[in-house]
C-alpha cells in the first residue's frame, strides 16, 4: 500500500516556480522521500526520462500531475520548451527512471540551461545507486571517484582504466549486466586482482552483493547463465606506491601478460604508476617477457 501523503486532505500544495530535480527510487517504491511526494504533487509538470515508467510510480502514490518526456534523445529539443514554461511561472519537476537525475542519467542540459537563465533550481535529494552501493560495500568511503558508465569502445575503456590504476580512492562504476563480466576481467588485467564488490538489483527482491577479489567475483559469475539486473561495481583504490624488486616486477608482469586480453602498453603504464617507475623501463621489461613467452609457445 502507498504511504499516506503528508498533506491536509491529500490536496496538493502548489510549488513555487522553478526546476525541481527530484530523486526517485532505484527499485523499492518505498524508497522515496515525503518531500519528493509533495513536490511531484505540487508542480505543474513532470519531465520524465520514460513517462511509462514514471507513470507507475505516480499511480502508486495517487499523483495526477501531467507528464512530458525528457530523455537523452530529445533533451536538446525539449530543454527550450521547459525553460520557457518555467520563465512563464511554471514549476517543473525533473525525474529519471531511477535515482537522482543527471547523475549518469538525462537532465544535465536542462539543469545547466535553468542556471544560465537565472532560474531557481531546487534539489530534492534521495536515492543514488552509487552511494547506496558504496555505503554497503565494506570498501573505503572517506573518499571515492564516481565514473558512471565506462566507454563502450574497448580502446577508450582500457585507456580509462590505465589512467585510474594508481588512483587511491574507491572507484564506483555503473555497468550493463551484458558487459560486466568482460569489464571485471579488464579491470583485473590492468589493476591487478584487488578487492571489489558487485552490487546487483539493489533494493529489489533479488538484491545481491558479491564481495571478494575481482577473480573471486568472476568465479562466482562463471556458473551463471548470465548476469541480470542493474549493476553497480565498486573497486578498491590502489595501495600507496611500493618498492618492488626486478624479480617480483617480472613475475607480476608475467602473470598479467598471461591473462586474456592483456595489452603490453596498458599494463606497462599501469605498473609504472603503481610502483612509481619510469614507464619505458617497465615497457622494456614487459616486452622482453612477452618475446620470451612467444618463443616458448
Amino acid at each position: 500500500m502507498p504511504l499516506p501523503l503528508p498533506m491536509d486532505d491529500r490536496e496538493p500544495v502548489r510549488c513555487p516556480s522553478g526546476l525541481y530535480v527530484v530523486a526517485t527510487p532505484i527499485g523499492n517504491l518505498e524508497d522515496i522521500t515525503l518531500r519528493a511526494i509533495k513536490t511531484l504533487n505540487g508542480v505543474d509538470l513532470i519531465a520524465a526520462e520514460d513517462t511509462r515508467h514514471t507513470a507507475r510510480l505516480l499511480s502508486h502514490y495517487h499523483i495526477r500531475t501531467p507528464l512530458i518526456s525528457c530523455h537523452e534523445h530529445n533533451e536538446h529539443q525539449r530543454t527550450p520548451e521547459l525553460i520557457d514554461k518555467i520563465r512563464s511561472g511554471a514549476a517543473v519537476a525533473l525525474v529519471s527512471d531511477a535515482g537522482t537525475p543527471s547523475v549518469s542519467d538525462p537532465g544535465y542540459r536542462l539543469v545547466r540551461a535553468a542556471v544560465e537563465h537565472g532560474l531557481t533550481v531546487f534539489p530534492i535529494p534521495g536515492v543514488s545507486a552509487a552511494v547506496t552501493g558504496l555505503c554497503a560495500s565494506g570498501l573505503a568511503t572517506d573518499a571515492f571517484v564516481f565514473l558512471g558508465f565506462a566507454p563502450k569502445k574497448k580502446g577508450k575503456r582500457m585507456d580509462l582504466l590505465v589512467s585510474l590504476a594508481a588512483e587511491p580512492r574507491t572507484l564506483v562504476f555503473y555497468e550493463s549486466p551484458r558487459r560486466v563480466v568482460v569489464f571485471l576481467d579488464e579491470i583485473r588485467s590492468v589493476m591487478g586482482d584487488r578487492p571489489a564488490v558487485l552490487a546487483r538489483e539493489m533494493t529489489k527482491l533479488h538484491e545481491e552483493f558479491i564481495r571478494g577479489s575481482l577473480s573471486e567475483i568472476l568465479i562466482a559469475l562463471a556458473d551463471r547463465p548470465g548476469v541480470k539486473g542493474e549493476c553497480t561495481l565498486l573497486v578498491d583504490g590502489a595501495a600507496a606506491a611500493e618498492s618492488v624488486s626486478d624479480a617480483d616486477l617480472a613475475d607480476a608482469l608475467r602473470d598479467a601478460l598471461a591473462r586474456p586480453g592483456a595489452h603490453l602498453s596498458s599494463l606497462s603504464k599501469a605498473f609504472a604508476q603503481q610502483y612509481n617507475l619510469p614507464r619505458k623501463t617497465v615497457y622494456e621489461m614487459a616486452l622482453t617477457i612477452q618475446k620470451e613467452t612467444d618463443a616458448l609457445a
